[in-house]
């Protein structure tokens, strides 16, 4: 029987949407919980303390000289674990309003559009365009506007896409390391494209070197500090409120953010940010930056994890080979209950299969006796019939398929679960490297988690009612326990 599925990287972001990594990976962006991504605040107008950074006090004086902060400012930044955050004034209550940052202050595609370089950035894509005005104006120095936000943003953050190889290598064998290979190539490929397209036919706006080193600083600064799932904002930086660290005791689902307009007679938007728990005056403003992000997607968006078990995923690639002499069939009756000739699932650590899922599976393994399932008579019901085991050949196949995967999967680490708990349980780890383990440790729980669950199908074969013995109680030719009734003789 050809290949049923394949099992590839995990991880899931909201914009750039460029390449398939996970589940229907897509970009995004920041660090250990609660978490930093080297970000900013606002409205505060007060001195930073003495022993504030000079670039600190700096970005200080320009937010009072913008306008941006006020007399009345409840939050100020601050140096913290993590390394900025935004830090209490005062006794701050749950949702209170802690700083808003007005449009003009925004960077995103319509700030590029409007810049010196907007011109030439026509056609590129957003993110593109927009790491290419972040790494401009870095390389402008004292002649960017934006100096004094340019000047807090850090050289990197813990996101995979910045680790060495030796670092990556501790990642053997898990879809993290496949998918931030695959950005890596992404991210590589653009800069090439830009710079035959952009840099070099326009050397009189970038009269400096630009190098793809630069473009990946850009790119994770983008991925790690935008803010994304707000109203007609698909991708924006706001250099202020990027201050604010993650949490991951924060489960609220709704976010502590929103794009609303500046007052009842302007059309000017800015950005709030409110404070999701109440806060102690000293203590900092944290918020959660993405509750349906994966632990992989974390690490490869800012480069941190946490230890909640839903956090674990692992995804699932399921396909129908062309191969397959019933190719076409299967593909239309993918298609008809809105799928495809490919499905992602994303398993996660302590949760039931996804819905569809086992659906699915039995439709890529039907064949033999079970094929006139395909026939044109069924194709209104067969979803149906699929939601329950069709024959005991099609269930055992679908069990051992999974289980070899699983099993060639768990192969590919370097390290056992029990070896990694114990890596964990030591404490004073590298940063990276813990987030390395956690990962991989992740990945193997859940393929265990799968493993185990059709290990258990697979002996409960026998147990099953499938579809010849529901299709005869249907017709009233069975009892209830798939007994011929007695009147029917034997043929």
């Amino acid at each position: 029987m050809a290949t049923l599925f394949t099992l590839i990287p995990s991880s899931n972001s909201t914009f750039l949407n460029p390449f398939k990594t996970t589940q229907h990976s897509k970009l995004h962006f920041a660090t250990p919980s609660p978490t930093f991504k080297n970000p900013l605040s606002i409205r505060c107008f007060r001195p930073p303390e003495t022993d504030t950074p000079p670039e600190i006090q700096k970005f200080w004086g320009w937010l009072s000289d913008k306008g941006i902060i006020s007399p009345k400012c409840p939050v100020k930044p601050g140096i913290v674990p993590e390394g900025l955050g935004l830090v209490a004034q005062k006794d701050l209550s749950r949702n209170e309003v802690v700083l808003e940052v007005p449009q003009k202050f925004w960077i995103n595609p319509d700030t590029v559009a409007a810049s010196e370089i907007g011109s030439v950035c026509n056609g590129l894509k957003p993110w593109v365009s927009v790491a290419l005005f972040l790494m401009r104006e870095k390389k402008l120095g004292n002649s960017s506007s934006w100096k004094p936000y340019i000047d807090i943003l850090p050289d990197s953050t813990n996101s995979t896409i910045y680790w060495s190889e030796e670092e990556l290598s501790e990642l053997q064998g898990s879809q993290l390391l496949n998918t931030t290979l695959g950005v890596k190539e992404l991210v590589a490929n653009e800069f090439a494209k830009l710079e035959e397209e952009v840099l070099v036919p326009h050397k009189q706006l970038f009269p400096f070197d630009v190098t793809q080193d630069d473009f990946f600083w850009a790119f994770g600064m983008l991925r790690s500090r935008a803010f994304t799932r707000l109203e007609g904002q698909s991708l924006v930086l706001i250099p202020l409120a990027d201050l604010a660290n993650h949490s991951p005791d924060i489960t609220a689902p709704k976010y502590a953010w929103e794009i609303r307009g500046a007052g009842l007679f302007s059309r000017e938007l800015v950005f709030s940010l409110r404070n999701p728990t109440p806060v102690k005056a000293g203590d900092q403003v944290l918020i959660q930056y993405d509750l349906n992000k994966s632990n992989a997607e974390l690490a490869l968006d800012y480069g941190l994890t946490e230890s909640r078990s839903e956090r674990n995923a692992y995804t699932l690639t399921l396909e129908i080979p062309e191969s397959d002499s019933f190719y076409g069939d299967k593909v239309d009756i993918a298609e008809s209950n809105g799928m495809g000739e490919s499905a992602y699932f994303d398993i996660v650590l302590e949760q039931p299969l996804p819905a569809n899922m086992l659906p699915y599976l039995r439709l890529v393994a039907l064949g033999g006796e079970d094929a006139f399932l395909l026939e044109s008579i069924f194709r209104n019901s067969i979803w149906g019939h699929l939601d329950l085991p069709i024959s005991p050949a099609n269930e055992e196949l679908i069990c051992q398929v999974i289980r070899d995967a699983c099993t060639s999967a768990l192969s590919g680490y370097s390290s056992t679960i029990a070896e990694d708990e114990k890596l964990l349980a030591q404490g004073d780890i590298d940063p990276r490297l813990e987030i390395a383990i956690t990962i991989r440790l992740g990945e193997k729980k859940v393929l265990q988690q799968i493993d185990e669950e059709f290990k258990e199908r697979e002996m409960e074969l026998g147990g099953y009612e499938y579809y010849q013995e529901r299709r005869l109680k249907d017709l009233g030719l069975a009892g209830a326990q798939g007994e011929k009734l007695p009147w029917i003789g034997e043929v």
